[in-house]
């Protein structure tokens, strides 16, 4: 039988969408407010919503407007009606499914738990800030539509945030892209020739380190120790000195993938050994927005760094599929970088930049429930985590989206390996390692809704089972990252 939602507990959801709808008609508030608990997985697939008649008072809306945003669910594909167990939550079916193969793991079975990528659903206001952009689009169709740049409206808004952070920034410091990785992408053919050696952290993200490694640099691995000290910048400061690094890539806040937070006393310090030895950092703010502790956030590493390269993106704060990021360069180097934007591509679409737009005229309202829907996830993963397996080590991170775990023996490859048979999909650690190396540690990111969260931790303790038990391949050699990797986000 589906498990069944009380109506009191679905009023609690709904509610403040209610409350937030406009002038749109009762039933179509009530419809948007139940679609998007679905979406965002407050409402799981296959649960029993309450009957129209139960849910009537606590919403406080007539019979009729609850059967009218029902309707308009069934309609949407958001709900089924089986015999015998009413109204029942479904996802509906997207053509191709919901996640590209490249990113998929092969022998993934439908339903399976992919934790490969940090990256989570849509959060609510995506939908509108959709039909908002789609009201503005027509402004710019007598024009070609190219805006290598990117939109001056949404450079100004990005600058105005980066300034509000601390770090002074103008429109035509600001190069919209698509995605975080593309501005990284940009920064390097810019920054570096072939050879040369750039400083990195270890763990990193793995699409960084494929960068890297395409644009023919030479990786001087930094070593991040998350369980005790972070960063240590002395050893940082040798590495730059005696590697003869011409740039760095960093990752300041809520690093992928430890979830470590650079203090603003090492920002200082990171800094003045960047400038000392002649290093132009790229550093990645991908994850900046997400503080789940209500902290304040040190002020940027690159106001430290007055040569440095900033990249940002909103696949973290807002939607993976807005597929839109930037670089914030200083003006000595936007023509550079303009140039080597120009030999990757000519621009963002104008849509999304125009959504973004409106997303970050919402930013803080939109980030608060983002946040607070991650700091649930993530605190349901490491009560379940240290409940079932209190041997893995872990510094819960105060941000970001991943936790990551030291393996008390064994092998994360392994592990990964084993986790298949159970329908989890891992990223061992040894994708991280910038130097080799690592296959004692693992990522877990906590994006999926509780209920699969809650699944996870029963399956990766049978594999571990496994892996101690021996039924299970060893890890290749020296922990080596896995051959043809595919894009882990």
């Amino acid at each position: 039988m589906p498990r069944l939602a009380t109506a009191p507990r679905v009023a609690d959801l709904v509610l403040p969408g209610l409350a937030g709808g406009g002038d749109a008609p009762a039933y179509s508030r009530l419809a948007e407010a139940l679609r998007r608990t679905i979406v965002d997985g407050r409402l799981p697939e296959g649960t029993r919503l309450p009957s129209e008649r139960d849910l009537t008072g606590p919403v406080g809306l007539s019979r009729t407007t609850v059967t009218r945003a029902y309707a308009e669910l069934r309609a949407q594909g958001y709900l089924t009606t089986r015999r015998g167990s009413g109204s029942v939550v479904q996802v509906p079916s997207v053509p191709g499914g919901r996640v590209d193969h490249l990113l998929a793991p092969a022998a993934l079975d439908a339903g399976a738990l992919d934790l490969t990528v940090t990256a989570p659903a849509a959060p609510p206001g995506i939908a509108e800030a959709y039909a908002r952009a789609t009201e503005d689009l027509g402004a710019y169709l007598c024009g070609t539509g190219y805006y290598p740049s990117g939109l001056p409206v949404l450079r100004e808004r990005i600058a105005d945030r980066f300034t509000g952070r601390g770090l002074a920034t103008t429109p035509d410091q600001v190069l919209i892209t698509p995605g975080a990785l593309a501005a990284v992408a940009v920064s390097l053919r810019a920054l570096i020739h072939r050879r040369d050696r750039v400083l990195i952290e270890t763990p990193t993200y793995p699409n960084a380190i494929a960068t890297l490694e395409g644009a023919g640099a030479r990786t001087v691995p930094h070593p991040i120790d998350h369980l005790h000290h972070d960063w240590d910048v002395e050893a940082l400061d040798r590495s730059a000195q005696h590697s003869g690094a011409r740039s760095a890539y960093l990752i300041p806040d809520f690093h992928n993938p430890s979830g470590a937070l650079m203090t603003s006393t090492q920002r200082a310090q990171v800094g003045r050994a960047l400038r000392r030895h002649g290093v132009v950092p790229v550093i990645d703010e991908s994850l900046v927005e997400l503080a789940l502790e209500g902290q304040s956030m040190p002020e940027p590493l690159g106001a430290h760094v007055p040569v440095a390269v900033t990249v940002g993106s909103a696949s973290k704060s807002f939607w993976g599929g807005l597929r839109v990021g930037w670089l914030r360069a200083p003006r000595a180097r936007m023509e550079e970088m303009a140039a080597s934007r120009l030999r990757l591509d000519l621009g963002v679409p104008v849509l999304e930049q125009l959504v973004l737009v409106h997303l970050l005229d919402r930013a803080e309202e939109i980030l608060v429930e983002h946040r607070a829907r991650l700091r649930e996830r993530r605190d349901v993963l490491v009560d379940t985590l240290h409940a079932q397996l209190p041997d893995w080590e872990v510094r819960v991170p105060a941000g970001g989206m991943a936790l990551w775990f030291r393996l008390p023996e064994g092998s994360s490859t392994a592990l990964a390996r084993g986790a298949r048979r159970y329908d989890v999909a891992l990223a061992a650690g040894p994708n991280f390692a910038a130097g080799g190396g690592l296959d004692g540690w693992i990522r877990l990111p906590f994006v999926l809704p509780p209920e699969q969260l809650r699944e996870v931790v029963p399956r990766l303790s049978a594999a571990w089972e496994d892996v101690l038990a021996g039924r299970v391949g060893t890890a290749r050699a020296g922990g080596e990252r896995e051959p043809g990797r595919r894009i882990i986000a």
